[in-house]
């Protein structure tokens, strides 16, 4: 039997080895930032402007307001199929359908992931119209995901569909393992809207690993992501989905507060355990031991540590976040041109990077390319604030979900986790035997 320590997750580490993963895996993702500069180079005119936002070319109005209708229709359709049909067939073909449709045809733009770019976009820049299908791409599937849990995940997003097509040999993942994994998300989330903030780019489409599948793109550097995920799909079940996609972070507290939700069983669960070896994200708990070997006080006590602790911890990220708003603030295009024309005037050279040479022969002054720079490192500075002290809040709390304890007499979902693939439900004898009734009711007996 599992101690009361080990609660949900057996076999974890304390929490300061948790703590000490999840700071490691930030400064990884900080030195990898730092390592080169993301963005390709502008392309400079005689008449030069330092280009603005990449906002994705839409395409005709119908063809927006039918993506819309279709992603309604899909989503309305799976969650019927989740909760009402319990069918794992039909969420299968629906999502082959979003596959074809969203993802080849619709070439995976516009899409709820991306859109959160332009809605930070509209919140921090006056002169950005937000397209109401947009918004409309934004919303509905939190919406959805509000009332009947993440249909879009199951069976609506082309990213989901795709890499469910892939999955053979799912492995489990240590828990450690997957709650760190899981802090990348949040990295991800919080570090594009930073850099949308700051007129730095679209952080979350130039790095869409799947779009150049897609549209059998060029960029031979996202096809090779893109592969690379896919092949890790085989055994680690939806990598992107769990552990990169940062529309996952709001879909996810969403889904917790769910009104309506699929379930594993429509009856009474038997604990045969087959649900949870047929989940291949790891989204269903275990019964908890009938036992309580730590005791109420003890545990309490450890809560309250963690609680006092909030502060401190969201604090010094928040400082860490500060300091590296320096070192992010390198990949903004102004920062780094100002920086390389620094080091050309510096030693004196008078063979000017392509850039340079069309910066000095535009309109554009120097002092122009100053404000604009001052303009983007003070809002790395800020927003570096803001960012560390994010990431660091969701470890906190992430810390403080791993001592809780929950008592749970069956296996039961994780709704934050669940994405209503509808596996659980083939496997679940019970599930079996009530279709089966009902294909074959039981005749009444004929009375003497």
């Amino acid at each position: 039997m599992r101690s009361f320590k080990q609660g949900i997750f057996p076999n974890r580490p304390e929490p300061l080895t948790v703590i000490l993963i999840m700071i490691l895996l930030v400064m990884i993702s900080g030195t990898v930032l730092h390592a080169e500069y993301r963005f390709p180079r502008p392309e400079f005119k005689s008449d030069y402007q330092i280009p603005e936002l990449e906002v994705p070319a839409s395409g005709p109005a119908l063809y927006e307001y039918l993506d819309l209708f279709v992603l309604v229709l899909l989503l309305s359709v799976v969650s019927f199929l989740a909760l009402k049909k319990r069918s794992r067939l039909g969420i299968f073909f629906v999502s082959i359908f979003s596959l074809i449709y969203l993802g080849f045809i619709r070439r995976g733009c516009i899409c709820p992931i991306g859109s959160i770019q332009n809605v930070t976009l509209a919140i921090f820049d006056s002169s950005y119209v937000i397209p109401l299908t947009v918004i409309g791409f934004f919303i509905l599937p939190l919406v959805y995901t509000l009332l009947f849990g993440r249909s879009f995940c199951a069976g609506v997003c082309p990213f989901g569909a795709l890499q469910d097509l892939v999955i053979l040999k799912p492995i489990k993942l240590p828990p450690w393992l997957s709650q760190s994994l899981g802090l990348f998300p949040y990295i991800y989330l919080g570090t594009a809207v930073l850099f949308t903030a700051t007129g730095s780019g679209f952080l979350i489409c130039r790095f869409d690993p799947f779009v150049e599948i897609f549209r059998f793109g060029s960029r031979v550097e996202m096809l090779v992501f893109g592969g690379i995920l896919l092949i890790i799909g085989i055994f680690i079940a939806r990598p992107y989905c769990r552990f990169l996609c940062p529309y996952s972070v709001l879909l996810r507290l969403f889904s917790r507060f769910s009104i309506w939700h699929s379930t594993i069983t429509p009856a009474e669960c038997v604990n045969c355990k087959l649900c949870q070896d047929s989940c291949p994200i790891d989204a269903i708990l275990p019964p908890t031991p009938a036992n309580e070997p730590e005791s109420r006080t003890s545990g309490t006590r450890r809560l309250m540590l963690l609680l006092v602790l909030i502060p401190i911890i969201a604090g010094g990220g928040a400082i860490l976040g500060s300091q590296l708003g320096n070192v992010l603030s390198h990949l903004n295009s102004d920062v780094r041109l100002q920086a390389q024309m620094s080091r050309e005037d510096f030693y004196g050279t008078s063979s000017y990077s392509e850039d340079s040479r069309l910066f000095r022969e535009s309109k554009q002054t120097p002092a122009e390319l100053s404000s604009r720079v001052e303009t983007a490192v003070t809002g790395f500075y800020a927003g570096g604030w803001f960012l560390g002290g994010f990431i660091a809040l969701v470890i906190a709390l992430k810390l403080i979900s791993l001592s809780l304890w929950r008592k749970r007499e069956d296996y039961q979902l994780d709704k934050a986790l669940c994405v209503s693939c509808g596996r659980c439900f083939e496997h679940c004898p019970v599930e079996a035997q009530n279709r089966q009734n009902a294909k074959f009711p039981a005749q009444p007996k004929e009375g003497k």
